[in-house]
């Protein structure tokens, strides 16, 4: 399964592409981010920001998209912006038919390093080890993404079969009713 991680946000939008299957090594095929100015008019930050989700959805050709479900903050500001590019990412990938899944920041965090309340530095040094980095994504935006990326992988075997169960149970109930 391949991946391509979001972690939305105005000013910097962390990218990372992530191959694998749970229970295997996991092989990182691209980090980065997609940089706006803060002086630069909202509409065009949102292009910006969608031009360069195309661009890595054009190169590296994932099969979904995981982005950072946005959660309430205390500084409004930051939470519009960060709900703005999560709207792109989501927006990049239903145009193209990819299946979209929303990761809260603190199942990402249990995902990679075991901790919901994780720091920063903890999943950056997580992300490397796992991926056999040879040094921790610099901006956290971009070894958050990555850790988006894994999260998905290692989890998304476990939501389809519980998807499956659910969806069994209402095929059965609505035969007996």
């Amino acid at each position: 399964m391949r991946v391509l991680g979001v972690d939305p946000g105005l000013t910097r939008c962390g990218i990372g592409v992530v191959e694998g299957v749970a229970g295997r090594p996991l092989t990182m095929l691209g980090v980065g981010v997609v940089r706006t100015a803060a002086d630069v008019e909202l509409g065009d930050r949102l292009v910006a920001v969608e031009r360069g989700i195309e661009e890595w959805l054009d190169t590296h050709r994932p099969e979904l998209v995981a982005v950072e479900r946005v959660f309430s903050q205390h500084n409004v500001r930051t939470v519009m912006g960060t709900a703005q590019a999560s709207a792109v990412a989501v927006l990049c990938a239903a145009r193209r038919g990819l299946p979209v899944a929303l990761h809260t920041p603190s199942e990402v965090k249990a995902a990679v390093t075991g901790s919901g309340r994780a720091d920063k530095a903890q999943v950056g040094a997580m992300v490397t080890r796992l991926l056999r980095l040879d040094a921790p994504p610099k901006p956290a935006d971009a070894a958050d993404a990555l850790a988006l990326a894994i999260c998905h992988i290692w989890r998304a075997p476990a939501q389809n079969r519980l998807q499956r169960a659910v969806a069994a149970h209402h095929a059965t109930k609505g035969r007996s009713a």
